[in-house]
């Protein structure tokens, strides 16, 4: 029987722990995983690598790509700031015969179990609370005041999508999530398809 390769999305709110969930099970040879890289409109943060951490296309070569549908999925996450996975990234993993891992928001997430049902296992990582949240952002030392209110106020409402996900991890205790996580995935993955799973 032919294994067909599997698309694993972990979505959460910005500092719930998806990055680093992700970063784990990755290192799991036995799961056969590859990262799919996401491609984003917005300049490279200190440390950022194009072709490593994002692709970096900038806001004109983003739209191009935009009117030519060359996304599976894309979002404006903030005023002028795009995020979105390529066609071809996904179709290159694949044909190394990768399961692709996605470490992207809320929208984006839902958007590829849209589209892939039965290949996609759709996993919401929540936070113990927004309170919590808001200290793993400020710890980062990465962004500004505002930007970390922005982030925070708009985790309300990924936190209101959760429900739309195949599963909920809680992330209170990252030891626990990373074995959950663990799990999640490698039974999905040993889970043939079938025609009507998603009906």
């Amino acid at each position: 029987m032919e294994v067909v390769p599997k698309l694993i999305v972990f979505s959460a709110p910005s500092g719930a722990g998806k990055t680093t969930l992700v970063r784990h099970l990755l290192k799991k040879k036995e799961l056969n995983l590859a990262f799919s890289i996401s491609a984003a409109s917005r300049e490279p943060r200190d440390g950022e690598q194009d072709g490593k951490d994002y692709y970096f296309l900038g806001i004109k070569e983003f739209k191009n790509r935009i009117r030519h549908e060359d996304f599976l999925e894309f979002e404006e996450v903030y005023r002028d700031q795009f995020y979105g996975t390529l066609k071809a990234e996904v179709e290159r993993l694949w044909a190394q015969g990768k399961n692709v891992i996605f470490d992207i928001d809320v929208v984006g997430g839902l958007r590829l179990k849209k589209k892939f049902p039965e290949r996609t296992l759709a996993i919401f990582v929540k936070p113990p609370s927004i309170n919590e949240l808001q200290i793993r952002l400020k710890k980062r030392k990465t962004e500004t005041p505002e930007k970390i209110a922005m982030r925070v106020a708009k985790a309300s409402t990924e936190m209101a999508t959760a429900p739309q996900f195949d599963v909920i991890i809680k992330n209170d205790n990252l030891t626990e999530a990373k074995a959950r996580a663990e799990q999640l995935v490698a039974e999905f993955i040993k889970k043939p398809l079938t025609q009507d799973e998603d009906e």
